[in-house]
């Protein structure tokens, strides 16, 4: 299993979560628990709680955290069901929570998990690899206007017509069965001037099949929701997002929960009794340093926002 991973903006988010030494903090999304060696390190009767819907991340993270299991679960799920993972732990309320979202560094590495459209492999795309949708499901089974739809909205590519008329006709002559073939037919769709400059003309059509089979999106604003009713007063949220339409809805549901009043602005008296629940502490987003950029060029589209639990 090969398993290369550098936790993006780690110093930002130990700061962001305040941590104490006798707080209980939640990695949602362990990975190579990176960021969580670095939370665990300075707990002293604290509790770390690590969730990740990929088994391979569980095999790693249990690994690099061996030497502090006595304050450590891990749990395999998703992170949106961290309302009732607590629930089963017996804990009321947690310190500090820390989502990295999106597909992680050793995903991307994993040639045959088919995340990379520089590598090789079968159009799978799960990071849990016990669902059933595959990218491959996508690719050859929805319609066109599915293909494109999901191209436009979840890749903001602007040739998704193209790419989906080109998928379409492809898969009529031969089921699209891999990430290379792919990838050809994408660099057809897209005419050679568009593509000499920019990103890899693979790159927004594979996140936008990595976002649909995974539902990433789907489940954010939620689990955001979710997230804050488990902090307990004054306990931090930490969320890393690497493209738009991530940190919009991270953006935007920070802003709701930290509203006092949703009434429309034509009623002379509120009426909703909606509770202001967080304090936004980053109104702009932390970014990567240009020398993180330079170690791990990956980190280049990292945003991090940080609210706190009034």
């Amino acid at each position: 299993m090969n398993f290369n991973h550098i936790s993006v903006l780690l110093n930002e988010c130990i700061e962001g979560l305040n941590i104490k030494e006798d707080g209980i903090y939640v990695d949602g999304t362990l990975g190579g628990a990176g960021h969580s060696k670095e939370i665990v390190k300075r707990l002293d009767k604290g509790r770390l709680i690590g969730i990740d819907q990929d088994s391979n991340a569980i095999k790693k993270a249990s690994k690099e955290l061996d030497n502090f299991m006595e304050k450590v679960t891990i749990v395999h799920d998703n992170f949106k069901n961290i309302k009732n993972i607590l629930t089963n732990l017996e804990i009321e309320g947690v310190d500090g929570i820390l989502l990295d979202l999106g597909v992680s560094s050793h995903q991307l590495d994993e040639g045959e998990r088919g995340f990379s459209y520089n590598k090789d492999a079968y159009l799978d795309m799960r990071m849990d690899t016990t669902n059933e949708l595959k990218a491959w499901d996508v690719v050859n089974s929805y319609t066109k206007d599915e293909i494109e739809r999901i191209i436009k909205e979840y890749g903001e590519e602007r040739w998704a017509k193209r790419i989906a008329e080109f998928i379409v006709k492809e898969r009529s002559e031969k089921t699209i069965d891999t990430t290379t073939e792919l990838v050809e037919v994408i660099k057809k769709a897209i005419p050679s001037g568009a593509r000499r400059d920019g990103p890899h003309p693979a790159k927004r059509t594979f996140q936008a099949i990595r976002i649909e089979v995974n539902n990433e999106l789907g489940i954010l604003k939620q689990t955001i929701i979710d997230a804050c009713n488990v902090l307990k007063k004054q306990g931090r949220i930490c969320i890393i997002t690497f493209h738009s339409l991530e940190d919009r809805i991270v953006k935007e549901t920070f802003k709701e929960l930290n509203l006092s009043c949703i009434c429309p602005p034509e009623f002379p008296i509120c009426q909703c009794n909606k509770q202001r629940e967080v304090k936004i502490i980053t109104r702009k987003p932390i970014l990567p340093s240009n020398e993180e950029i330079n170690n791990n060029p990956r980190s280049r589209s990292a945003k991090l926002r940080v609210a706190e639990k009034l």
